[in-house]
């Protein structure tokens, strides 16, 4: 996950509090990123018992304009833009010609325009796919001058609405403008590490002062890297580059559910050829969770074996859970040895060791529900 510097790094509007906070700095998508700050462990468990706040501001942020935003996006990914009312957000990839996964990204309706996230590493690349395949009809407005927080765990919204109380009526993948403490934000109420949250679009020049007033509430500590991803891995969520890549589908990835029921039938995004016949006629591989035995995390590359040794597939993420308190793993094996309970070993400092695929996530997933 995180990358040798070979060059001058890039830097969020939050760096110098970071920095004063005493964070450890890494390199990770061509930014300066803060890895830990106490440590990664209390920083996970701190999310999950209360709240704590991460800078995703690295990510990129953008605006599709025109009347045919939607119908143009659809061309490009296989979610139902189309059928997503405004203020309500959408988790869709995307894709190629293959069926590959070009990226995952959120999309949230506007009353006009369509707001986007992509993932820092591929921001550039995506921008400029979706520039060249709307420019005909749309407007792509990136979003330089915008910085992105990440607050998350069970308190998250009574810490919240301390700001803007309108917060704790907000579905889970809506999205309000709400103003706290003086700084107009756009709001989603999302995230990326299975809690409740809020994921806060703010005026870069205004971000590091919302980040101190957040901050300053008793229940809010400061999150990195680190813990994002020990949450996001048991969590069961996916890592672009790392778990999903241009080489899996959304079948293979178990992100079927991505695609809507409208485009199943109608088609009419990239690779849909492909991944429909992988729904209609199954994979030869998934993803799929894996618990090794024994205190040993497994890591990303390791081979998994079948009983007989032979090569069933690889893992792509890996480590230790701290909820779980024992190692977790996911990764791709053939399809005939991908249900739950399914006996394997993986390869670890040359060793095979025993493992058994495992049900997806590894913990419950907590986000908001709605109140009946």
């Amino acid at each position: 996950m995180i990358e040798n510097p070979t060059q001058e790094l890039l830097r969020t509007p939050l760096d110098a509090l970071h920095r004063d906070l005493g964070a450890k700095m890494v390199a990770f998508a061509g930014y300066a990123m803060p890895l830990l700050y106490e440590g990664i462990v209390a920083e996970h468990h701190h999310t999950r018992a209360a709240a704590a706040l991460f800078d995703v501001s690295h990510m990129g942020q953008a605006r599709l304009r025109s009347a045919d935003a939607v119908e143009m996006l659809e061309t490009l990914v296989p979610g139902d833009i189309v059928g997503l009312a405004a203020g309500r957000m959408r988790y869709t990839v995307l894709t190629n010609a293959r069926g590959g996964i070009l990226d995952d990204l959120i999309v949230t309706a506007g009353a006009d325009h369509l707001f986007l996230v992509v993932n820092a590493a591929c921001k550039e690349r995506d921008f400029a796919h979706i520039e060249e395949k709307t420019k005909a009809r749309c407007t792509l407005e990136v979003l330089d001058d915008r910085a992105l927080l990440a607050l998350q765990g069970p308190r998250a919204a009574d810490v919240l609405a301390r700001f803007a109380p309108a917060c704790r009526g907000m579905p889970f993948m809506s999205a309000e403008s709400l103003s706290l403490a003086g700084v107009e934000c756009f709001v989603t109420r999302s995230g990326y590490t299975g809690e409740d949250g809020f994921e806060i679009s703010a005026p870069a020049d205004e971000a590091a002062s919302l980040a101190e007033a957040l901050l300053d509430v008793p229940e809010v500590r400061p999150a990195g890297l680190g813990a994002r991803d020990t949450l996001r891995l048991e969590a069961g969520l996916c890592l672009y580059g790392s778990d999903i890549d241009e080489t899996t589908t959304p079948v293979e990835a178990g992100l079927s559910w991505v695609i809507g029921r409208r485009r199943r039938t109608e088609g009419g995004f990239p690779g849909a050829g492909v991944i429909l016949g992988q729904i209609a006629d199954g994979v030869a591989r998934k993803r799929v969770g894996l618990r090794p035995d024994g205190r040993a995390p497994v890591r990303a590359h390791a081979r998994i074996m079948d009983s007989n040794g032979e090569s069933i597939g690889e893992v792509t993420s890996g480590g230790f859970g701290p909820s779980v308190e024992a190692p977790v793993a996911m990764g791709y094996v053939a399809s005939a040895h991908s249900a739950p309970g399914t006996p394997v070993t993986v390869e670890v400092r040359g060793k095979a060791l025993p493992a058994t695929v495992a049900k997806l996530p590894f913990v419950e997933l907590r986000y908001f529900k709605t109140q009946r």
